[in-house]
């Protein structure tokens, strides 16, 4: 098994520029995650007032952290997922540029929503890059394991229909439970219930994102080293502090535009509802994680909301808002799968 400990790679990073530019590529491709993907997991009990975002931003640090550290001790199905999605086999040179660029076309794709306040999905960006860049390197579709890249299509089926329907269900249900307790205090409990419903997600979204980009992290440093990608070798912890410090930083300085969008502008919520939401997008993640389903944590925790603003009446939704949402999750698989293509194309082409 590959040695990957930090006493091993270190001085690997700093006599490589590659491996040291696929270590800040990753840094980059994680940041983005935590502006966009992580965002979401707060942006209910941001929106409700039920935290203040500093406080929120604080909870989803450490959340995030334990739930990167302890999904991959207890099992690393998603990763697994990721990590033989695409083939980077083959000439380790090659791979290794087709594989920062990448990583470029996923940051650039989440900069460029993230400026526009969109929450498009880093997730999708990341299966979208690499497979771009696994054709441009492999030269046509072998470069792609149709075996796991269905299981996008299911994440997606997940996130999309059970999303909508369990925020939905859990609104209904909650309102007819709660219809005869004074408002006052619903909200007071409902916004402690919300606050723990927010954590247990970002602790999910660890769980789930996490082990999608350390992987291709992992990737990029078993190919600087001269090894070869067919075993996805076990996350040591420096790696996994990497990682959730980055998402933590993103989620710190690039959130309040996501939270914003997905908390505020598409549903007007109140603390039972933010509650329903989370806790809908919260089960779907579970079962992804369990499954070893690549899910968008945005996609999921959106589609939870648009139908607790359904089950509420369908003028609640902002549709406008909602349209420029799957307008960019509709565009993110061809977009940034072509930016991922044209740039391995233009820096293969450059060596």
């Amino acid at each position: 098994m590959l040695d990957l400990s930090l006493t091993t790679v270190l001085p690997e990073i700093l006599s490589n520029p590659a491996l040291l530019t696929i270590i800040l590529l990753s840094i980059g491709t994680l940041f983005m995650n935590g502006a966009h993907d992580a965002s979401n997991a707060i942006a209910t009990c941001v929106a409700t007032r039920s935290m203040t975002p500093t406080h929120a931003i604080i909870m989803a640090a450490i959340c995030n952290f334990f739930g990167i550290l302890l999904s991959t001790t207890i099992s690393s199905a998603v990763a697994e997922t990721i990590f033989k999605m695409v083939n980077f086999g083959g000439n380790n040179s090659m791979a290794l540029i087709a594989l920062a660029a990448a990583m470029v076309a996923i940051i650039i794709w989440g900069a460029g929503t993230w400026l526009f306040g969109i929450p498009s999905s880093q997730s999708h960006a990341l299966v979208a890059g690499i497979t771009g860049a696994a054709i441009a390197l492999q030269g046509g579709v072998a470069g792609v394991n149709g075996s796991e890249w269905i299981k996008v299509i299911w994440g997606l089926i997940v996130a999309s229909g059970a999303g909508f329907f369990l925020g939905w269900l859990f609104t209904k249900l909650l309102g007819a439970a709660c219809e005869n307790i004074e408002r006052h205090k619903a909200e007071r409990v409902f916004g402690k219930l919300q606050d723990i419903a927010a954590a247990v997600l970002a602790f999910l979204h660890g769980a789930q994102d996490g082990q999608k980009f350390m992987s291709i992290c992992v990737l990029g440093i078993v190919l600087a080293l001269g090894s070869s990608p067919d075993t996805l070798p076990d996350f040591p912890l420096w790696i996994l502090i990497m990682c959730s410090a980055s998402i933590c930083l993103g989620t710190a300085i690039g959130g309040k535009k996501i939270i914003k969008s997905v908390g505020m502008n598409m549903v007007k919520l109140e603390k039972w509802q933010g509650f329903s939401a989370t806790t809908a997008a919260s089960v779907c993640i579970l079962f992804s994680n369990l499954t070893g389903l690549p899910i968008s944590t945005t996609h999921t925790k959106t589609m939870a909301i648009v139908g607790v603003g359904t089950a509420k009446r369908r003028t609640a939704v902002n549709w406008g808002a909602a349209k420029n949402m799957v307008y960019a999750w509709v565009l993110t698989f061809p977009g940034c799968g072509l930016m991922g293509y044209v740039l391995a194309m233009l820096f293969m082409g450059l060596v």
